[in-house]
């Protein structure tokens, strides 16, 4: 028997954790289930493995994979063929034996007789809680195909997010190595040229040279004790980052920032509203939709917020009352989901308000790049310059003594 801690959703919204001993975790999730409730996590304590993640697991389906597998799944049902004929093609369409050994143990578990939702949630670390509760949600309401064809637009614009960060980032990021690597050329290698130059004629050299000379030395001779340093500050800032408490204080930090803060708080409202949304229009109660999107978020305030917003709804209070009331989400996000309570179109208004906001992010992305890259290539050409002047200066010194 094992120590297992576990994380449920209640059918009226509201999040269980505790702790329950048990031969294995798929025991926990069972019982949860049985109970009635959502499982969201459940983990061997001190194990550190993680049942739950949001779209790959440690068995290793990328979020592109998963997508391209989605979408064509719901294609062929769309098409009208039976589950398990949909789920066979899908094997013989395998781009790789990796994900042809995931959906062939999916495909011979449905002829056997059970859901696919019980199928997919028997792949642990493979499929999220998120997407087999949309799964199952579809098969209760007998719209699978349409289920899927949601989760894989779901996934494509999550993707499309995720890429248009990396990209902006590539042509800044290479820039930043270049940069360093100049400058460490510069300051290891052709300053320390210069020294003996300046040692022979015994002046005393211009404070920024002697600034410079001593910077360069420092690199040369303890460039091991700097790597030391920087990578002593990584993992103190990865331990920080594991510890709620501590996660809480940076994430408290971050959302205060008044340009991160603001993107920050734009992302996390898209992922909760295209999460809530796709839920809602899935037919998922609202409680139990804020709470699982709530699990989407990576902001712990913002989580918080969300937490404390759900147990206000629960009481009566409107959603967007509820979360405006934290003073962290957009203002014209928190008015759109209000007319969405208004009109009774909350699932669509909310999908609506992630799509506005995934564009927002964008542009406010491309933006910060732009911005970006003169401003790293103007501050290279200021510290170059700087190291080149250092030198100039002393030369001219000396040329002034001999002459």
């Amino acid at each position: 028997m094992a120590l297992f801690e576990y994380k449920a959703v209640t059918p009226g919204g509201e999040t269980l954790t505790g702790e329950m001993e048990a031969p294995s975790a798929d025991l926990v999730i069972a019982h949860i289930q049985e109970t009635g409730n959502i499982p969201v996590q459940a983990r061997e304590v001190g194990s550190g493995f993680r049942l739950e993640t949001l779209f790959r697991g440690r068995q290793g389906l990328s979020q592109r994979e998963i997508g391209d597998i989605t979408g064509q799944l719901a294609t062929l049902l769309g098409a009208g063929l039976p589950l398990d004929r949909s789920l066979g093609i899908l094997v013989e369409l395998a781009a790789n034996e990796r994900i042809g050994n995931v959906l062939t143990k999916i495909r011979d578990r449905v002829r056997e007789g059970i859901s696919l939702s019980e199928a997919l949630e028997e792949r642990h670390g493979v499929f999220s809680r998120f997407y087999i509760n949309m799964v199952r949600a579809g098969e209760l309401g007998g719209a699978l195909d349409q289920t899927l064809a949601r989760m894989a637009e779901y996934l494509e614009r999550a993707k499309e997010l995720k890429d248009g960060v990396v990209s902006a980032l590539i042509y800044p990021a290479l820039l930043v190595i270049l940069a360093v690597a100049s400058l460490l050329l510069l300051m290891v290698y052709v300053i320390p040229q210069f020294t003996p130059m300046f040692e022979d004629f015994g002046a005393e050299l211009p404070l920024l040279t002697r600034i410079v000379m001593a910077v360069g030395e420092l690199l040369q001779n303890f460039w091991w004790g700097l790597i030391g340093i920087a990578l002593l500050l990584v993992l103190w800032f990865r331990s920080q980052m594991s510890n709620s408490k501590s996660r809480r204080v940076w994430d408290s930090r971050f959302l205060s920032m008044k340009w991160v803060g603001d993107v920050i708080a734009k992302i996390e409202m898209a992922r909760l509203a295209r999460t809530a949304g796709t839920l809602l229009i899935n037919g998922v109660p609202l409680l139990s939709a804020i709470s699982i999107s709530r699990n989407v978020m990576s902001n712990t305030v913002l989580q918080d917020d969300v937490a404390q917003a759900a147990k206000k709804v629960k009481t009566g209070m409107p959603l967007a009352r509820a979360l405006n009331e934290s003073g962290h989400f957009p203002r014209l996000a928190l008015q759109m989901v209000n007319v969405g309570e208004e009109t009774g179109q909350l699932d669509e208004m909310l999908l609506k308000v992630a799509d506005t906001y995934d564009r927002e992010v964008k542009t406010t992305i491309d933006r910060i790049m732009a911005l970006l890259v003169p401003a790293l290539t103007l501050g290279l050409a200021a510290l170059i310059g700087t190291i080149v002047m250092s030198v100039l200066m002393a030369i001219l010194g000396i040329n002034e003594l001999v002459g």
